[in-house]
Order: structure tokens, then sequence, then C-alpha cells
């Protein structure tokens, strides 16, 4: 599979793009998240909220998640934007994923998986997943049933 060249700009501007579709109306924050394949397609995910909390889902999970749902199994990076929906884009924080989510990058993701926390499409940092998850637990961590 031929290397695909990771474009920052791009992805920020996908995942402020996925923003705009988040379901947030009891919290109010709305993130979005854009996945680079290895072979270079994007997903796009937003959070979805729920009444009940606990069934809601974060903005990079269903990026991974509508992925993984059609088969693709390699991935490069992610960018994640979030703030509150009231706050100006010009003032928006670093945001990013939570623990959930990042135990959804292990299982998917080497630890030299990049992610991308923006502020705008110039103004971001990039960090692997080793180094917002150190010592993580993964697929290789769990004992296989043997015969």
């Amino acid at each position: 599979m031929e290397a695909t060249a990771i474009d920052p700009r791009q992805l920020i501007r996908e995942a402020f793009a996925a923003r705009e579709m988040a379901y947030a109306p009891y919290s109010g924050y709305c993130v979005g998240a854009a996945l680079l394949t290895a072979d270079g397609r994007i997903y796009r995910g937003c959070n979805i909220e729920s009444a009940a909390f606990s069934p809601s889902n974060c903005g990079e999970r269903t990026a991974f998640f509508k992925a993984v749902s059609e088969g693709v199994r390699e991935f490069k990076a992610i960018a994640v934007v979030g703030g509150h929906r009231d706050t100006p884009l010009d003032q928006l924080a670093y945001f990013a994923p939570c623990g959930v989510c990042r135990q959804v990058m292990t299982e998917f993701c080497k630890g030299s998986f990049q992610i991308i926390v923006a502020k705008s499409e110039i103004d971001y940092e990039i960090h692997t997943l080793s180094e917002l998850l150190p010592l993580a637990f993964g697929p290789a961590d769990v004992p296989l049933a043997r015969d």
C-alpha cells in the first residue's frame, strides 16, 4: 500500500466541517473529528449526545466506527476540534480525545498514530498515540483462547 502524506490543514478543515454536524443539545459542546486512513480516505465524525448521557458518542469514535463498519482497519492520523457552540472559533482551546477514545485508537492504531489537536488550520499540535496514552493496554495484551 502506498504511503499517504498527512496534510494537517486538510484534516483540520474536515474536522471543523464535521463539528458543524454535532448533536449536542445538553452540553452545547460540539466536537468534530477527521480520520485519515492508510489509503488516503477521510472519515468524519461528530459527537452525538443522548438525554441518558451514557449512550452518547464522541466525535473521534464516530469517525472510527464509520470507517471500521466499512471494513477499514488501517489509519494514519486524526484531527480533533471542539468547544462550546457559543465560543467564537478564534477563541477555541486545544481539544484532546478522552480516555475512551484513546483506548479505541489503541485497538486499531500503532503508537506512532498521529493525533492533531487544533484551534485553527494554522494553530495546532501533533501528538502520537503513545504520547497521549503511555503504557496502553491493547490487543497484544489480551490472551487469546488456545486449542
